[in-house]
């Protein structure tokens, strides 16, 4: 087998199980096991998997910029954003992520929510400025111009000082054995705070973010209280994220 056909396999393989082991292609595909961590190594500098101890999963494909991503699976993104908004109720605070769905469930809260609404977007801070109800307290720090957030000690520490009711967090990589994962270290710690400042977590999951990982890990799956994702997402692919307890929305 050439090398493209194996590296082939192994996306398909990716794609089918969610994971793989090293050991186990190397038997499969009668290759030595160095073989197969050079492909691995190539296949994850060429930004396709995500390799893990062992193996590797499939890799995020939420590594473009903001404004590229604005781009991708828009339709489904916008389903998903009015579902998260309809989870909002009268009188909460609400921590709102950053992220281009994120946006979007601020532009589709009600015109007459009565809310606290605190976010590290400035996009999101914009699209409520009509929300003439909603106070909107946008988090101060350094701006991390890929994703628009403000991330640092600044931004850690003001959600230290917040109890929310709910927190809708944008999602890079959701994977049911590593959890959430994104791209930037210090977008992971900002991240943290979030979900230990809010009483509820609502993961926002476009389906090919699904049993993907990235470079730093924010939590477990169990952090999280609902995941809202597309209504076309085969419940083969749900299948483990049920299992852990969470409960689906499927928009």
């Amino acid at each position: 087998m050439f090398n493209a056909e194996r590296r082939q396999f192994i996306l398909e393989r990716l794609t089918r199980n969610g994971r793989v082991v090293a050991t186990e292609l190397s038997r499969e595909l009668g290759v030595s096991e160095d073989t197969i961590r050079r492909d691995l190594r190539e296949m994850a500098a060429d930004g396709l998997i995500q390799r893990v101890h062992g193996g590797a999963l499939l890799r995020s494909p939420a590594t473009m910029n903001y404004t590229a991503r604005q781009q991708q699976a828009s339709s489904a993104k916008q389903h998903i954003a009015q579902a998260a908004a309809g989870l909002v109720q009268h009188g909460q605070v609400i921590i709102l992520d950053g992220g281009t769905t994120n946006v979007l469930v601020a532009q589709y809260l009600p015109a007459d929510l009565r809310a606290t609404v605190i976010t590290n977007s400035p996009p999101a801070a914009v699209a409520l400025k009509d929300h003439t109800s909603v106070e909107v307290i946008l988090i101060g720090g350094r701006l991390y111009q890929d994703s628009l957030v403000t991330i640092g000690a600044a931004a850690i520490e003001t959600l230290r000082k917040i109890r929310a009711d709910i927190c809708m967090l944008g999602i890079c990589s959701l994977h049911p054995d590593i959890g959430i994962s994104t791209q930037n270290l210090e977008e992971t710690y900002v991240k943290q705070a979030m979900i230990e400042s809010a009483a509820e977590v609502v993961a926002l999951v476009s389906a090919e973010k699904l049993r993907t990982a990235a470079s730093y890990v924010v939590a477990p799956l169990s952090e999280l209280t609902c995941l809202v994702t597309e209504r076309d997402v085969s419940e083969t692919l749900l299948v483990p994220y049920l299992e852990r307890g969470i409960t689906i929305l499927k928009a």
